[in-house]
């Protein structure tokens, strides 16, 4: 039993060995199908002249020919130990600007125009063909024509052919680096972009002293960004919004301000704005601005690099000098942000002198800029800045209202205590005016009445009848003016209901008929104490008028509502009359002074049988 299973094992073991030896056979065998083709017969034309050499790819035309246009055939034959069954691919990392290519005499791809110069760029993205079966032999022959602008990396790369599956992966590999990454950095350098500039406009300081300010390092962000934004969208633009080389000198000019305003953003961020150095910094930045179109010009139209080159190292010398600056400061103790934006700045730094040694040193044709990518840690810095300062400004706001609470709490406090004080002394001028007003009705009303009944039995001129008529006067001017402290404020029927209560048993000994007619209104707000009084005493001057002067025997007072919300009083008498334009009666005149003081409408009426004083209150 135990040998059976021992021999199961061993069988076990052989048929995984013989899996991963059938395994790493296909591997070799599909590795061996897969050539990479850096031999070629070129066919260049350059300024009309026509030259046939032996060349090894990469092919880079801007070293080959500075300066110049032209075009190329690069004629690639190759041999396959037998016709493959299984399709295959072709990936090319680079070439054109314009290209066809051609397998055994037929066309399989074709993009741009190879007889017009500056026209779309399709050296942009890398390039993957499915090449049948049926279309390769055992000798096979590619043929390549490409047409080459002036400063815009045409040229051709390797050719790697292979079974489909083998090939594809690294086009795709390479299509995601160099397209798909890009297109996200745009997107991101974009959105930061924007941004960026909406904190610029919406974060004012009004705070300082002089005009409102707003934070230039947003403003340098977001044209950083923006510019950023331009400078990467080239690498996946085939047709160009403007024609080559106005597109390239555009490209140009937002590489430099992005490079002056990533400057100018360190700047801030270090707090180095204020230094003249500063200020000096800015104007060169300016003056390379400037010469970034002068130097485009002269590269990209008149075919002189050189001018381009020297852009380039002015504007590294100056990036160079001002990085080290900054880090150097970061190292020996900054704030947070400092050094984050220093590590930034630095792996930046290293990562623009990879890309540098890259495409401008090496032979290497295609490939990919790392720079594109490592840039978005400057979109990453200027966020943590942005929460930064969002948490300290919280904080600052937090702050502030607990101090504005704190102070809202103290005033309210302070206005409460006020507020109780003159209240206080409100009620106390209440009380004094109140007194004021009793002894002044006492002593015009009361006291007038009584002088008058002291005069009149001093005389021994007036009867008894006379000086007791005085005597009752004054006792109702006492009582009125009692009342008058608790008169409701615009209520006309309960202070005709009070003259009614006091006055009533004189008219009758004085054999008066009163008839009442009076409406219950509502209050009028308007008429408040002062007002009521001012109207009470000119309802008892007419009331006292008749008693002492109308010889009447009937009286009648009316109250009617107005159609405008006010109020119509009327005092009717059946007396002698009199001519109210002709006596002058100390009466009537205050009862014209008392109306003006209410702003009430006096009308006085009288013939021998019918008196009628009218108030009018709207």
């Amino acid at each position: 039993m135990r040998c059976s299973m021992t021999h199961c094992c061993l069988l076990k073991r052989l048929l995984l060995c013989c899996c991963a030896l059938v395994l790493a056979g296909l591997a070799l065998s599909a590795q061996a199908l897969t050539l990479e083709l850096r031999q070629a017969q070129a066919l260049v034309t350059v300024q009309g002249q026509t030259t046939r050499e032996t060349v090894s790819l990469p092919y880079h035309w801007d070293r080959h020919h500075v300066g110049l246009a032209g075009e190329a055939t690069f004629e690639l034959p190759f041999e396959l130990a037998e016709v493959p069954t299984v399709p295959f691919g072709l990936y090319l990392p680079r070439l054109g600007n314009a290209y066809e290519i051609w397998l055994n005499g037929i066309l399989l791809q074709q993009n741009g125009d190879l007889l017009h110069d500056n026209g779309p760029d399709f050296a942009k993205a890398p390039r993957h063909i499915l090449i049948s079966p049926g279309l390769l032999r055992t000798h096979n022959l590619f043929r390549v024509q490409i047409r080459a602008d002036v400063g815009r990396r045409g040229g051709l790369a390797p050719l790697t052919l292979g079974p489909d599956e083998e090939v594809y992966p690294l086009y795709l590999h390479d299509y995601r680096w160099r397209s798909t990454g890009s297109f996200i950095v745009v997107i991101v350098s974009l959105l930061i972009g924007l941004a960026a500039f909406v904190l610029w406009a919406t974060q004012v300081d009004a705070a300082g002293p002089g005009r409102p300010r707003r934070d230039p390092l947003y403003l340098y962000a977001g044209v950083a960004e923006l510019c950023w934004t331009v400078a990467v969208s080239d690498a996946i633009i085939e047709h160009p919004p403007f024609l080559w080389p106005w597109w390239g000198m555009v490209v140009l000019a937002a590489s430099t301000v992005w490079v002056g305003s990533m400057i100018l953003f360190c700047a801030e961020v270090a707090g180095w704005s204020r230094l003249r150095a500063v200020g000096w910094l800015r104007c060169w930045l300016a003056v390379l601005l400037m010469a970034s179109f002068a130097a485009g010009t002269t590269s990209l139209v008149y075919g002189y690099p050189l001018a381009m080159t020297l852009l380039y190292a002015a504007l590294g010398l100056t990036s160079l000098i001002f990085v080290a600056t900054f880090i150097w400061k970061a190292a020996r103790g900054a704030s947070l942000p400092h050094k984050i934006v220093a590590a930034a700045v630095l792996w930046n730094t290293l990562v623009g002198l990879r890309d540098l040694y890259v495409f401008r040193i090496s032979q290497v044709y295609g490939g990919n800029t790392l720079l594109r990518y490592s840039s978005v840690l400057f979109g990453l810095a200027l966020l943590y800045i942005v929460i930064m300062r969002f948490r300290v400004a919280s904080a600052q706001a937090r702050d502030l209202n607990a101090n504005l609470a704190a102070r809202v709490a103290q005033k309210e406090q302070e206005l409460a205590q006020s507020y109780r004080r003159v209240e206080q002394l409100a009620r106390e001028q209440e009380r004094a005016a109140e007194r004021t007003r009793i002894l002044r009705d006492m002593h015009d009303g009361v006291g007038a009445h009584i002088s008058t009944a002291i005069r009149q039995m001093e005389s021994g001129q007036a009867s008894h009848a006379e000086v007791l008529q005085t005597l009752r006067d004054s006792l109702d001017q006492l009582k009125l003016s009692i009342d008058a402290m608790n008169l409701s404020p615009g209520d006309i029927t309960a202070l005709l209901a009070n003259l009614r209560y006091r006055l009533e048993p004189r008219f009758k000994a004085s054999d008066i008929e009163l008839q009442w007619d009076v409406d219950l209104i509502l209050p009028l707000a308007r008429l408040d104490h002062a007002a009521m009084r001012q109207l009470q005493y000119m309802v008892f001057e007419s009331l006292s008028n008749v008693l002492q002067h109308a010889h009447a025997t009937r009286l009648r007072i009316e109250l009617r509502s107005t159609a405008q919300g006010g109020a119509q009083l009327r005092v009717i008498d059946n007396g002698c009359g009199f001519e109210p334009e002709r006596v002058k009666r100390r009466g009537l005149s205050s009862l014209r002074e008392r109306a003006a003081a209410i702003a009430a409408s006096l009308l006085i009426t009288s013939v021998p049988g019918n008196t009628v004083v009218e108030i009018e209150l709207n």
